[in-house]
C-alpha cells in the first residue's frame, strides 16, 4: 500500500452529515457512515483530529436571527457539536477505532478538556481525536475553530467534507453551468463572487499560514481515502497553487 500523501490531517464534518433520512437530529446508521470513511483512512495510518458541526441541532447563526441573544445562542450551537462529537465517538468505536473526544467547554462527566499537546500525544498513539465546541467562545464559526486547531495540532491540510464535489464558481444546486475549480488560490477564494467556501476569517487564518485547504463531498465511494492519498479529488486551496477549473 502506497504510503498517503497526508500525514497528518483535521477533517471538518458538517452535523448535516449525522441526519441520514431524518429532518433533524442524530441518526446512528448516519453516524455510523461518517465512522467508516473516518475508518477507511485511519487504517492507512494516518493520524486524525476531527471537527464535526452542530447544524443537525442547533446553529448559533440561526438562534441569533430568532431573537436568541448572539453568544447564547454561540454557546448552544457548541453544546450541539458535544452531542455529535459524542454520537461519533460511539460510532467510531463500534467499527473497532479508538476514539478521545476533547471539548473547548470544560465538562468533564463526558469528554476530557481540550489540550494542545494531550490531543497530539493521542494522534501519534493511533487515536483519532474528535474536538467538540468549537474555541470555547462565541462570534466564532465552527470553520474558524477548525483552521484553529489545524493549526495549533500543525496538521499537513484541512480537509472540509461537504455536500458537493467541490467549490464552484456558481451555486451548483441553483445554475447547472457552474464550473468547478481543481484547484483554487486563497485570493480568489476570498475575494471572487459567487465562491463559497468557509467564513473569511477561517481562510485568512490559512493563507497567512500556508495552511492548504481540501474540499470534497464525504458520502461519494471513497472520496476521502482518495483525497488524503492526493488525487485529484474536490477542490485544492493553497498559496502554491493557480486557480485553474476541473476539465
Amino acid at each position: 500500500m502506497a504510503a498517503p500523501r497526508f500525514k497528518r490531517i483535521l477533517l471538518k464534518v458538517g452535523g448535516e452529515s449525522m441526519v441520514g433520512d431524518r429532518e433533524y437530529g442524530i441518526d446512528p446508521q448516519a453516524a455510523l457512515e461518517v465512522a467508516n470513511q473516518i475508518k477507511s483512512i485511519y487504517v492507512k495510518g494516518v493520524q486524525i483530529a476531527v471537527v464535526i458541526g452542530g447544524g443537525n441541532i442547533f446553529r448559533g447563526l440561526a438562534g441569533s436571527k430568532n431573537g436568541i441573544d448572539r453568544a447564547t445562542a454561540d454557546y448552544m450551537g457548541m453544546l450541539a457539536t458535544v452531542m455529535n462529537a459524542l454520537a461519533l465517538q460511539d460510532a467510531l468505536e463500534k467499527v473497532g477505532v479508538p476514539t478521545r473526544v476533547q471539548s473547548a467547554l470544560q465538562m468533564p462527566a463526558v469528554a476530557e478538556s481540550f489540550v494542545r499537546r494531550r490531543a497530539m500525544r493521542h494522534m501519534e498513539k493511533g487515536r483519532v481525536v474528535i474536538l467538540a465546541a468549537g474555541t470555547g467562545v462565541p462570534y466564532v464559526t465552527t470553520d474558524t475553530g477548525a483552521s484553529l486547531h489545524a493549526l495549533e495540532l500543525h496538521c499537513d491540510v484541512m480537509m472540509k467534507a461537504t455536500k458537493v464535489n467541490g467549490i464552484y464558481d456558481q451555486d451548483p444546486n441553483k445554475n447547472k453551468d457552474a464550473r468547478r475549480f481543481k484547484t483554487l488560490t486563497f485570493k480568489d477564494a476570498i475575494s471572487m463572487p459567487g465562491v463559497e467556501v468557509m467564513d473569511t476569517a477561517a481562510l485568512a487564518m490559512c493563507s497567512e499560514n500556508d495552511l492548504a485547504v481540501m474540499v470534497f463531498k464525504l458520502f461519494e465511494g471513497n472520496n476521502l481515502s482518495q483525497a488524503v492519498d492526493g488525487q485529484d479529488i474536490g477542490t485544492y486551496v493553497s498559496n502554491q497553487v493557480t486557480t485553474q477549473f476541473a476539465e
